[in-house]
């Protein structure tokens, strides 16, 4: 599972300490898989029907800061399925930072299994993306049904980082882009033509391209401007951090077919024809998390931009 590191301008855990948390992460869900995956195996429990309380979806306005104890209350009828903490004494921060979740035992299938922990973990991310132990961003809804994100996150290894709609504040002004996937070798700056489905794109050296949908056309924003200033944006950072990694662009069509016969050599085309390939050798990369692309990831988070608001000192409430 890839982790995301950026949503937009929410405060990130990963901005606190990025040479411990993805390390940690991966720690962690390797740990949980094999206890929750023994626990179905010898039938202990049943899974509640629903999500704990701290990821259950509701509007953010009537979301209250639960007391830290509450925050880690689990249903009756659930199992308890411990984590050890890094110190003998877990902190504040250990129970804050570790996965909290009943065992889904009711699963038929061990791949169903799978799939409900891939949906538990991305509520978890989503969750590390957009807060700390002092400080919390409000996320979005759409997120949390966002099928682009739970792709990338559910069906990447865990060995690459997300950067999803960052904004970045450079020269004093915010600059959002789409999508930047960083691999422990290589950056990939994506731009999106997912309009409808079997939509064929027609491009051109022009400030816009051409959607066709059977018999109707509409003008669309050339995707090219996108990733060219994504580009531009993460080769300033990486000279500035002293980063050497190659940075790649692709437009990407899922669910339609892209013709632009004067594509850049520089540029990929990935659609319907050719993104299962790429997407398959990505998942295959066997190389672990490296030095160069921690230094990459710590130089786009640091001009990433936060908007959170302080969380109150779980202490002092009674």
């Amino acid at each position: 599972m890839a982790q995301l590191l950026k949503l937009q301008d929410y405060v990130s855990r990963y901005e606190t300490d990025l040479s411990r948390y993805p390390s940690q992460f991966i720690r962690l869900k390797k740990q949980q898989w094999v206890k929750i995956k023994q626990a179905w195996e010898t039938g202990e429990s049943s899974f509640p029907n629903h999500i704990p309380v701290e990821t259950d979806i509701v509007p953010e306005k009537e979301k209250r800061f639960p007391k830290l104890k509450k925050l880690f209350k689990r249903k009756a009828n659930a199992i308890e399925i411990p984590i050890e903490s890094f110190d003998e004494n877990r902190t504040q921060q250990d129970q804050e930072e570790n996965f909290d979740f009943a065992t889904p035992l009711h699963a038929q299938t061990e791949t169903e299994l799978k799939q409900r922990f891939l949906d538990h973990l991305l509520l978890f991310q989503l969750k590390w993306a957009s807060s700390t132990v002092m400080e919390k961003s409000f996320v979005d809804r759409r997120f949390y049904i966002d099928e682009r994100l739970k792709h990338f996150l559910q069906r990447f290894p865990d060995n690459y980082f997300l950067f999803y709609e960052p904004i970045f504040l450079l020269k004093k002004a915010p600059v959002e882009v789409e999508i930047l996937l960083l691999t422990p070798t290589e950056i990939w700056c994506l731009s999106f033509m997912e309009e409808a489905d079997q939509a064929a794109y027609i491009g051109e050296n022009q400030h816009f391209w051409t959607m066709k949908v059977k018999e109707k056309e509409k003008k669309v924003l050339n995707p090219v401007m996108s990733v060219n200033r994504m580009e531009k944006i993460v080769k300033q950072l990486f000279q500035l951090y002293e980063v050497e990694l190659p940075i790649r662009k692709a437009i990407v069509s899922r669910n339609g077919f892209i013709d632009y016969p004067d594509a850049a050599v520089d540029l990929t085309i990935l659609d319907q024809r050719t993104y299962g390939e790429w997407f398959e050798k990505a998942r295959k990369t066997p190389s672990p998390i490296k030095m160069m692309q921690i230094r990459a990831a710590k130089a786009l988070l640091d001009y990433g931009q936060t908007t959170a608001f302080h969380r109150p000192n779980w202490e002092s409430e009674s």
